[in-house]
């Protein structure tokens, strides 16, 4: 078969996949054991032949898309992964079949500009100014700048490096003193402290900053944790903030913070994987409130933003503190020569790296501005309807207002029985949902991010609980 009816078959199956998805023909998740799809697919036997084409093609495509986790079903509601559009997941296809590894400008120049664009349109979305086009004006003036990457935990990692250059330029040759380290709260995410442990900081010099009850930092608090850090003879690379948290889904007043950071010198980096994205709504904007006054953020177009996996924004206010943190010799990449675009290798971990930027693109031109738009206010909205009808439920209690699109509540019953409720759930395979811990106790958990869900499915759902409750 030739490459254009495989690929024509494949997108049928697709096709097929979609609309089995959102019309609940097929369970939202089923999970069978390692063994059983190795010898389902027949993974042995096409390696060895070589014959993953046309019928067999066929053949693998119908059992690999039959046991995969259906984002597009209404009742995927576990995690922050997001449902991409079909114009992104071409945009991927293209970017796979071309594989122009375009950190280096000439070895994908198409995408270089579009990731360049991309990184533009999201400085200015925060207000901070983008980089000049004139690639021999960059650093001349005060400007921002950026970098996509594989991946939130990737993006973070790159922050806290560009941090801790900031505080120290030295540190690149001569490593680690023992006097750093990273001040956030117990509520961020498990990447900023795995990524202190990566770039030698350790994971024990996070700091785990005072919040409230629902785990918000608590900025009348900030100045003990400064003092007591200062009087320990330590430096503080970078104090970081959720906008908006994994587990719950509240934004830390970051204005706030801001504030405080910039009044003690200290790096200021928003962790905004998740709810950056209400960059994009000017009803949800607010919680951002003061993002301006921030050092750095990162945003995952992979979550709220519908881009296919995986696709990361980090984002800088100075792009001088960027450009100085991946500098390295490499005679056949780094040297004098004919230089119409801009080379991304300068700013980031990788050095062959996807063309991200085009699926990001292609999915946000495809939806336009309102419509991504409507699509985080109806999610958030939605939130909020869930929360006012599971919170007047009587055998159900809700701990805190969402503020994003993320909701715990918890059925009235012991820790172990939120887990066998969720168990249920999986294998009875209506719903996907996920858990979570707060102030020590279990809760379900559940993230609207999937626009074909409605309240309906939302009702359903409390039912489907009392009833595996009741089995």
């Amino acid at each position: 078969m030739s490459f254009y009816e495989d690929g024509k078959n494949v997108l049928s199956h697709l096709d097929e996949y979609y609309n089995q998805s959102i019309n609940i023909e097929r369970p939202v998740i089923r999970q069978l054991t390692i063994s059983e799809l190795h010898e389902k697919f027949g993974l042995a036997a096409s390696l060895k032949n070589g014959d993953l084409s046309g019928e067999r093609l066929d053949s693998f495509l119908k059992d690999y898309l039959d046991n995969t986790t259906r984002l597009h079903h209404p009742g995927y509601l576990a995690h922050q992964v997001g449902i991409s559009h079909p114009t992104g997941a071409l945009g991927s296809l293209i970017d796979g079949f071309t594989n122009n590894a375009m950190a280096i400008y000439e070895m994908g120049p198409a995408a270089a500009a579009i990731e360049f664009f991309m990184i533009n349109y999201l400085l200015e979305k925060i207000g901070w100014k983008p980089m000049p086009t004139d690639i021999e004006k960059r650093l001349t003036f005060f400007h921002g700048g950026g970098v996509l990457t594989h991946g939130g935990s990737l993006a973070n990692m790159t922050a806290l490096l560009t941090a801790r250059n900031h505080l120290d330029n030295t540190i690149r040759e001569n490593g680690n003193p023992s006097d750093l380290v990273i001040l956030a709260p117990e509520s961020s995410h498990y990447s900023i402290a795995k990524a202190a442990g990566i770039i030698g900081i350790g994971e024990n010099n996070v700091i785990r900053l005072e919040t409230d009850i629902h785990g918000r930092v608590m900025v009348s608090r900030l100045d003990n944790a400064f003092q007591k850090t200062v009087n320990n003879g330590k430096r503080i690379v970078t104090l970081v903030a959720n906008a908006c948290s994994t587990g719950t889904g509240l934004y830390d007043p970051i204005d706030e913070i801001a504030d405080f950071c910039k009044e003690k010198g200290i790096w200021f980096h928003v962790d905004g994987a998740h709810g950056g994205s209400a960059l994009f709504s000017n009803k949800y904007k607010p919680y951002l409130h003061g993002i301006l006054k921030a050092d750095s953020m990162i945003i995952d177009a992979h979550k709220m933003l519908r881009t296919p996996g995986i696709c990361a924004a980090l984002l800088v206010k100075d792009a001088a503190a960027l450009d100085h943190t991946f500098e390295h010799k490499a005679s056949y990449l780094f040297h004098e020569k004919k230089q119409p675009g801009f080379d991304f290798i300068g700013q980031v971990i990788e050095c062959t790296k996807a063309g991200l930027g085009l699926k990001f693109y292609m999915t946000l031109a495809a939806i336009g501005e309102k419509g991504m738009e409507a699509y985080i206010d109806n999610t958030y909205d939605l939130t909020r309807q869930a929360f006012d009808y599971i919170s007047a439920q009587p055998d159900f209690e809700v701990p805190v207002r969402p503020e994003s699109n993320i909701l715990c509540f918890r059925f009235e019953a012991p820790d172990d029985v939120q887990i066998m409720l969720r168990d249920h759930l999986i294998e009875e395979g209506n719903f996907y949902i996920s858990s979570t811990e707060l102030n020590a106790k279990r809760y379900l958990r559940i993230v609207i991010i999937n626009p074909a869900t409605k309240m309906s499915d939302i009702k359903k759902l409390v039912l489907s609980i009392r009833s595996a409750a009741a089995a």
